[in-house]
């Protein structure tokens, strides 16, 4: 993954969340999330970079999950779209769910030499900036962005890659590509065209796509809530996902975060009792682990749901929290929260503050 899309990457985070909740809920920006049920590592597989607060070690995919994910898309077939009178053609899912990268594709049927392929991209609910655009190179076997180019509007995009093929209707060359939506729910609109390097320029039809994402919600939850040091654990809340995509999540997580300071101390992870219901194993404690940079503390959740959530699935996380007696005495509110997401993206947050006495 490039430096400048994971710059993209935690902005829109940030913008969707809030710089403090972004970095107290230990985001982690790990490479290539979902394709359509498998994951697409970007640059030939996983890397981590830790933000402040990471929970990276908990969230990070298994190293026989990496390796099957890489053994499944490191070749992904760039299979031919349209029809034969097509020029160009350009293929794109109907929902691009946010957090997974979607497949899409550019097939040519016309010679074209040192020429150039662009994608004008229209979208609405969101900003164009918040896209991440990649092409597939067989030879180097990695995943490269496609470069970008400012259009003066928020909500039109232009991105770019040269290519050379000698391309017909009975040879069509394809090149696989991938988008991904970094930012909230809306719709995009792609048109392609193919500049041949001849002073022709030809265009396939546009393509329309929905970006979605499941439904969070958060039940059971008091605002206001007032916990006491060494005190029972308050009311316990849940966190319910519906999976309302059309695609599985397969990489599904969630964390809880928190952060407290007072004049001359702050909270520290001993000093919060996070715990989750699992049928069959009753409440559990969820070690706490403490920010990199911030004096927070976050816990990625116990997993729910084995293997990917599927569309119409749901996953409920029961929790409960309890201030512990070391708790120092000059930190009276906490600022604490739940994200939800997928792979290396949230796509869900909610502030749950609570007031300790």
């Amino acid at each position: 993954m490039s430096r400048r899309v994971a710059q993209r990457r935690l902005s829109a985070v940030r913008g969707a969340m809030g710089s403090v909740a972004a970095l107290a809920a230990g985001l982690v920006l790990v490479t290539g999330a979902a394709g359509t049920a498998t994951a697409i590592p970007a640059d030939g597989g996983p890397r981590a970079t830790a933000g402040c607060g990471s929970d990276q070690e908990a969230k990070q995919p298994s190293a026989a999950a990496a390796a099957a994910g890489r053994a499944a898309t490191a070749e992904p077939p760039a299979a031919a779209t349209g029809t034969a009178a097509e020029k160009i053609s350009y293929s794109l899912p109907s929902q691009l769910p946010i957090g997974m990268w979607s497949r899409s594709g550019v097939t040519l049927r016309t010679p074209v030499t040192k020429g150039t392929v662009r994608l004008d991209v229209r979208s609405r609910g969101f900003g164009t900036d918040s896209l991440a655009v990649q092409r597939y190179v067989p030879k180097t076997h990695k995943w490269t962005d496609l470069k970008s180019s400012s259009t003066g509007s928020d909500t039109h995009g232009v991105f770019t890659f040269p290519v050379t093929a000698g391309a017909s209707a009975a040879h069509p060359h394809s090149v696989a590509l991938r988008i991904q939506d970094l930012d909230r729910p809306g719709t995009l609109t792609v048109t392609a065209s193919v500049d041949d390097g001849k002073g022709r320029t030809y265009r396939a039809p546009a393509r329309t796509a929905a970006t979605t994402r499941p439904d969070v919600s958060v039940s059971g939850w008091r605002s206001g809530d007032r916990l006491n040091r060494g005190g029972a654990p308050g009311a316990p809340f849940t966190v319910t996902v519906k999976n309302t995509t059309d695609r599985p999540y397969p990489a599904l997580y969630a964390s809880y975060f928190a952060y407290g300071a007072g004049k001359s101390h702050a909270l520290a992870p001993k000093d919060l009792v996070l715990q989750q219901y699992r049928p069959g194993h009753g409440w559990e404690r969820v070690p706490l682990v403490a920010g990199g940079c911030d004096p927070g503390m976050s816990a990625a959740l116990l997993p729910v749901v084995k293997g990917p959530l599927e569309p119409g699935a749901t996953a409920s996380y029961r929790l409960r929290i309890a201030v512990a007696g070391s708790a120092p005495r000059d930190v009276s509110q906490a600022d604490a929260g739940v994200t939800v997401g997928n792979g290396d993206l949230s796509f869900f947050h909610q502030d749950l503050p609570f007031a300790i006495r």
